[in-house]
């Protein structure tokens, strides 16, 4: 498994700099806003900021701010004292004290409204807060991490974000780039995800042939990494004998994006992806499943050759056998 950070798995050149980024940013104590399409990961990067950076012994603590309604935001930050309101009747804390010493995510931070704007940014400013009812001042001392699936530029320059609450967030910065734009990665989640699923519902499924591979490596991902997780959760459940088929991958009728063509960067990985498999079958065919005798003839070290077998889900046992791998 290429785990470039905890939690996130590929090993293409774009998700390797998004990792490089991440380090970056863990290597400081500054708010930083991530930016990335739905079901890219933020959460899963906000995670490995924190847990990378000096606070990863205090609490990580994520909310998504699209999922409090605004009369509700100031009580879920800020929590409240007995009194505050009439079914006040005890103390109750909010996520900012949760988060002391940690790291507060807040997620589709975009969604805020301009009262929930005004109390945040209050909070960065002052670095202290005040529970609601109470004529007292609290310390903060966290990291905030927001995240959007928008331009939060451009709502700043369309007056739907304040502009000052923005400059406050964005010190540092990451843009976690769509899986249509990481292909490489998808190979590696394919067989992460299998085995993980595989697992999970007690399932033999051990491989993903190659025309299943093919039409994963194909579609758009409009959804990201969480649609992959989903087609490949189905695959898996679906699957009748020891590896995913292309019967097994559900995907929409039009999975090659807009105009229903792959892009050129597509079409070479899928061309990549057939010759590479093909070849490492063939060498494993003549040499009846030697890795050994395989890695010599493919030109490749073993430890180098194995790691091509385990990207795509080859194992040698059918061509020592005398048969072909499908």
């Amino acid at each position: 498994m290429a785990q470039v950070l905890p939690g996130v798995v590929g090993r293409s050149v774009a998700l390797q700099s998004a990792a490089d980024r991440v380090a970056l940013i863990a290597s400081t104590d500054v708010t930083c806003i991530l930016t990335g399409e739905t079901g890219t990961g933020k959460e899963l990067f906000a995670r490995a900021i924190h847990y990378l950076s000096a606070r990863k012994n205090g609490p990580f603590v994520p909310l998504n701010c699209g999922a409090v309604p605004d009369q509700l935001f100031e009580n879920e930050l800020f929590g409240h004292v007995k009194g505050a309101y009439t079914d006040a009747r005890s103390n109750e804390l909010g996520l900012l004290a949760y988060a002391e010493g940690g790291t507060l995510f807040l997620d589709e931070i975009d969604s805020l409204s301009a009262s929930g704007q005004v109390k945040l940014l209050r909070v960065l400013q002052e670095r202290e807060y005040r529970p609601v009812g109470s004529a007292r001042t609290v310390p903060a001392n966290i990291r905030i991490v927001a995240a959007t699936n928008t331009d939060l530029l451009a709502n700043v320059q369309a007056h739907r974000f304040r502009e000052d609450l923005y400059f406050r967030l964005n010190i540092l910065s990451l843009t976690i780039p769509p899986l249509r734009e990481r292909l490489d990665d998808v190979p590696v989640l394919v067989a992460h995800y299998v085995r993980e699923y595989a697992r999970l519902h007690t399932k033999p499924v051990a491989a993903v042939e190659a025309a299943a591979l093919e039409s994963l490596m194909a579609y758009h991902w409009p959804g990201n990494v969480r649609e992959l997780q989903t087609v490949l959760q189905r695959a898996v459940l679906t699957a009748k004998g020891g590896s995913v088929s292309s019967a097994d991958v559900d995907l929409p009728a039009r999975p090659t994006g807009p105009k229903g063509y792959l892009t050129l960067k597509a079409a070479k990985l899928v061309a990549i992806t057939q010759c590479e498999r093909g070849y490492l079958s063939s060498v494993l065919q003549r040499c009846g499943g030697n890795i050994t005798q395989a890695a010599r003839m493919a030109g490749k070290e073993r430890r180098s050759f194995q790691r091509l077998l385990r990207k795509y889900s080859i194992t040698v046992i059918p061509f020592k056998r005398g048969h072909e791998v499908t």
